[in-house]
């Protein structure tokens, strides 16, 4: 299973606050034994949200919001994608991160749809598409 593993932001991620060295390099750790197990598939950090935008949308119309976004709680600071067995497998190697943060701080875990989530909808012609788009992005990675 997939599942997406999200750093949720903080004041001090929020505020533009980099890691030290020693964080970084515990991290890059973390990260390498992630990588060797075959579990990581991909992952980054975010820069905070006073340097993204959001997409309203209602109906037809669309409204831009410029950040930074003031629910720290409901704003992510980095994200991996693991390859696990289980959400239990992964919450195990969460366990074993170092804090991401200087203070306190949470990571959530959340499995991403996989094709037979969508049962009969996603139809043949579906599954082709996705599966040419999957390919098509394979190659533009090489």
């Amino acid at each position: 299973m997939r599942v997406m593993v999200m750093v949720k932001a903080t004041q001090s991620s929020e505020s533009g606050i980099m890691p030290s060295t020693a964080d970084m390099a515990a991290m890059g750790e973390f990260n390498e034994a992630l990588v060797k197990a075959g579990v990581m598939l991909s992952g980054d950090g975010l820069h905070p949200s006073s340097r993204g935008k959001r997409v309203h949308f209602s109906g037809p119309g669309r409204t831009v919001v410029d950040g930074p976004f003031s629910e720290t709680k409901e704003l992510v600071a980095g994200f991996w994608i693991w390859q696990v067995k289980s959400l239990d497998e992964a919450v195990e190697w969460v366990k074993r991160c170092p804090n991401p943060m200087p203070e306190d701080s949470e990571i959530e875990i959340r499995p991403l749809f996989e094709a037979e989530d969508f049962g009969d909808e996603y139809t043949p012609e579906l599954r082709e598409q996705e599966d040419r788009l999957r390919d098509e992005l394979k190659q533009a990675k090489r």
